[in-house]
């Protein structure tokens, strides 16, 4: 069968789907950094745990050609339907462990794999760009090279700098050049960074991205980000953590107390319409309530490809939300993220 039979079957005849979140390596950024102290410094390997790190080594002969082989990739893609992904670096590449000159250099190399990557097949591939954000500096001016010289709509980062939210000054700068170039940022978690009760159980992960992400937005709406920049585009994995589902505490702490949302013109809760959410939620019924407080004109798809803790059949994944709208349907699965990325022409 022909790739477009695939991709028509999966999607129907007018519906483009992007997925805005997935995922591969650039394995000559380790050049750059001291790989051999990433087990002490890296929060993800840190916390996971003996048992979770043991299972993630002996699965990654499994997931490395889907990182590394674009033809591999592709043809998952064609059998998902998905026929635009957005590839950012595998969060193990982060590197924000690493002194901050180490990390601009590897944050280098990895975007420039990245466009060699992506260069291979632009009809079907956009590239996400990786930036140090240990060295704020650094991350500006890399921001500016991948927007402007290497053509990419955005980048993909942890929600926080080895703990330093993104509300904190240094990081006021960054916002600025984002909003300045327009340029997407997705927002990834590496495990959490206060990990210390998340050793078993694959809970770095299971518990821990949500949370980091949770905390993260949760500062950058209070701390006045999107206060300051109001045309941020700001896309959330994972559906954005617990946010979606807990923000009316936020609402009521900051009606009720003077030290809450004191940088805000709005109630908390109103800047949830002003970021993104991907639908890399596991319940249907959880995807229709986000949906519900969000709105369809603010999701997007994800699958997190290639990782196990992804979304297999992401439209089909979309199909199961309650009551979907065919208007609806088609902003999530697709036209949302073209308008982001600039792929709507």
């Amino acid at each position: 069968m022909a790739d477009d039979q695939v991709r028509g079957a999966a999607i129907g005849a007018t519906d483009v789907v992007i997925d805005i979140h997935a995922h591969m390596l650039v394995p000559q950024a380790a050049e750059h950094v001291p790989i051999d102290q990433a087990p002490q410094r890296d929060e993800f390997i840190r916390f996971a745990g003996k048992r979770s790190n043991a299972y993630n080594r002996s699965g990654y002969a499994a997931v490395q050609p889907h990182m590394l082989d674009v033809d591999v990739r592709l043809r998952e893609m064609d059998r998902t339907g998905v026929q635009y992904q957005a590839v950012a670096i595998a969060p193990a590449q982060y590197y924000y462990w690493a002194d901050p000159d180490a990390g601009a250099a590897a944050a280098v190399a990895i975007n420039d794999g990245i466009a060699e990557t992506v260069a291979q097949h632009p009809d079907r591939l956009v590239g996400m760009g990786s930036l140090p954000m240990q060295n704020p500096d650094a991350a500006v001016a890399e921001l500016e090279r991948i927007c402007t010289k290497l053509g990419f709509p955005g980048v993909s980062i942890n929600p926080s700098a080895q703990g330093i939210d993104y509300d904190d000054p240094r990081f006021e700068p960054f916002w600025a050049k984002a909003a300045e170039l327009d340029a997407v940022v997705i927002l990834h978690p590496n495990g959490f960074c206060s990990g210390e009760r998340l050793s078993d159980f694959y809970l770095i992960n299971v518990i821990g991205n949500p949370l980091e992400t949770t905390v993260a937005l949760t500062r950058i709406i209070l701390g006045g980000v999107l206060e300051r920049h109001p045309s941020l585009k700001i896309v959330s994995v994972h559906g954005g953590g617990y946010l979606g589902f807990y923000m009316d505490r936020m609402d009521h702490a900051a009606e009720q107390r003077s030290d809450v949302g004191y940088n805000l013109s709005r109630p908390p809760s109103a800047y949830l319409k002003d970021l993104y959410f991907d639908t890399v939620v596991h319940n249907p019924e959880a995807l229709a309530y986000l949906l519900s407080r969000v709105g369809a004109d603010h999701m997007v798809l994800g699958t997190d490809y290639p990782y196990d803790m992804g979304v297999l059949d992401p439209v089909a994944h979309v199909d199961r939300i309650p009551g979907l709208e065919p208007e609806d349907r088609r902003l999530i699965v697709g036209a949302n993220a073209a308008r982001l990325l600039g792929l709507d022409g």
